[in-house]
């Protein structure tokens, strides 16, 4: 979408300006149970736009749906790094999680969803669970990720999580000559579905773990376990995580992570992890490589989830989703060598691929079948 704007309607569309890049945003409002979501779908262009839905409480509309054009953006980019024939959308839906949830509000939500017309579909996502789903999916179809017991393909945490590992791997034998976890030292910032996966298998392996997480709870269980197997894990506070010395710095939380002041502050020589969002903006990622640091994409690094919903869409296969998660190894290598051949960072060499990817098969007929499933009698 191109958008011209004479001085004077500047003003007036600045809101549409932000959105020009998108085909379509939807704003979501259901008094009677509280509802107030953004649905943001970026691109149908390879099939329908496919993307969790978050909760959180934003302190104004305006960074909800910065958030939600933000993460439908880069959904796309990741529905083309995971080789899957979806687009990038996002939801968010703006409330406290651990008040504001009923499941009237997600069986609202559920029906904004369905009047899309099977151009969005959705699920789990940070401050949301799949049991939420249950509700929505009362009232549309085009839901993915809620428990195997109504049809889903379990919990997308899993896969995602084993495509960090992935990706940390494909790193170190960059950096360090050897695919190898063990005798290695990880921080690892966020406990949460995927980091706590991440730092217990790094523990598994012989790794030694600086970790941090605003639940206290998490930390104690990842250090409890550490010492359970003998491994070393060293719980820090907050901001600290940015000055430990450790060899790759594991962001599993929010995104903006890496920013000016981090970048001064971090002693690792590589950056992999779940987050999204990672860097606060692309020249970031120039002063990581200035700084000597290597910086795995987080869109090619974290879409483990991502390839299983999308499976699931067909008939959800484990085997089929173990697969395509493994491939982010090659994928990000592929990423680190051409970076290194043309003089690019990483995150300019992962959009390249993608982009040419885009360019190749939007001329294709991406034809997406699925039939329906059933609204069993048991969920209404």
């Amino acid at each position: 979408m191109n958008v011209m704007l004479s001085p004077n309607m500047s003003q007036g569309l600045d809101l549409f300006f932000q959105m020009r890049e998108h085909e379509q945003v939807v704003f979501c409002l259901d008094e009677a149970t509280g509802l107030r979501a953004i649905i943001a779908i970026h691109s149908t262009a390879l099939g329908p736009a496919l993307g969790g839905c978050r909760m959180h409480p934003y302190a104004t509309t305006e960074e909800a749906l910065a958030d939600a054009l933000r993460l439908s953006k880069g959904m796309t980019y990741k529905c083309l790094a995971a080789d899957v024939d979806f687009g990038g959308g996002k939801a968010v839906i703006i409330g406290d999680p651990r008040k504001d949830k009923s499941p009237e509000l997600f069986r609202a939500f559920g029906q904004f969803v369905e009047s899309l017309g099977g151009r969005f579909y959705t699920g789990t996502d940070m401050g949301t669970t799949p049991d939420d789903f249950v509700h929505a999916l009362k009232e549309t179809n085009c839901i993915v990720g809620v428990p195997e017991a109504y049809g889903g393909s379990g919990d997308s945490s899993v896969p995602t999580a084993e495509g960090v590992v992935y990706g940390i791997q494909a790193t170190n034998d960059v950096v360090f000559g050897s695919k190898h976890l063990h005798g290695k030292t990880y921080a690892v910032q966020g406990l949460g579905k995927v980091g706590k996966k991440v730092a217990l298998r790094l523990l598994e392996e012989g790794a030694d773990l600086y970790v941090c997480d605003l639940n206290e709870a998490a930390v104690k269980e990842v250090v409890a376990y550490g010492k359970q197997i003998g491994a070393s894990v060293k719980p820090v506070n907050g901001t600290d995580i940015y000055r430990v010395e450790a060899d790759v710095f594991i962001p599993c939380a929010f995104g903006g992570v890496i920013n000016d002041e981090t970048i001064a502050e971090l002693r690792v020589k590589a950056v992999v992890g779940s987050a999204n969002n990672q860097l606060a903006d692309k020249r970031h990622a120039r002063m990581l490589k200035e700084k000597g640091i290597v910086y795995a994409p987080d869109y090619i690094v974290n879409a483990g989830g991502l390839i299983q919903v999308a499976d699931e869409l067909y008939g959800a296969n484990k085997e089929r989703v173990l697969a395509k998660t493994k491939a982010i190894y090659d994928t990000l290598l592929a990423i680190y060598a051409r970076a290194e051949s043309e003089g690019i960072t990483t995150i300019e060499a992962a959009d390249q691929f993608c982009e040419e990817r885009l360019e190749k098969r939007k001329r294709r007929n991406h034809f997406f079948t699925h039939q329906k499933r059933p609204k069993w009698d048991i969920r209404r």
